[in-house]
């Protein structure tokens, strides 16, 4: 079985304290786990999709724009992997094994070339990692069940903006998708 890491919005601007919209501790305690799988993953050979949250500012037809403040801006360093992630995407970045997308909603599947990507290398097992728990990770992970794909769900590579919004979709990933949390 094939299997991919993908990492999702772990950028300065959700994760950094200046960040535009971060998630701030809870997201920064994620680091050196996050970038240990990602190594991990790598080195064994498997693929790594580093997806990214993309906008343009004050985008009047963007569903967010009413939401959130503006982050992850076109072209900023915040849309920069946080820490040494970034670092380590620089090192592997035109690797075969390597992608890198923006997204522009909160699933990685809608508007990217991620399925084809995915099918195209006969992966069928995805690792979902990054922020936050129960808007980009669960949209993500619902898109991916319904791909077909098996997913799994780092408990310890996930956070969000608040506990309880995290606890929720953690137990949604269980007794509703019927992931493994691992």
């Amino acid at each position: 079985m094939k299997r991919a890491l993908l990492i999702i919005d772990y950028t300065d601007d959700f994760i950094a304290d200046e960040g535009a919209l971060t998630v701030g501790k809870p997201g920064q305690d994620l680091h050196a786990y996050i970038l240990g799988l990602a190594e991990g993953f790598y080195g064994a050979g498997d693929y790594l999709a580093f997806m990214v949250d993309e906008h343009e500012p004050d985008d009047p037809y963007h569903p967010e724009t009413q939401l959130f403040p503006p982050h992850n801006l076109a072209g900023t360093p915040g849309q920069e992997m946080y820490g040494d992630l970034q670092k380590f995407y620089e090192s592997i970045q035109d690797s075969p094994q390597t992608l890198h997308r923006m997204k522009t909603r909160y699933s990685a599947f809608a508007g990217t070339d991620l399925f084809i990507k995915l099918r195209e290398r006969q992966i069928n097992e995805l690792h979902l990692v990054g922020v936050s728990t129960e808007i980009c990770i669960l949209h993500t992970a619902i898109d991916a069940f319904n791909l077909g794909f098996k997913v799994y769900i780092h408990q310890e590579g996930v956070a969000s903006f608040s506990a309880e919004g995290h606890e929720w979709a953690l137990n949604h990933f269980r007794n509703v998708l019927g992931f493994a949390v691992i």
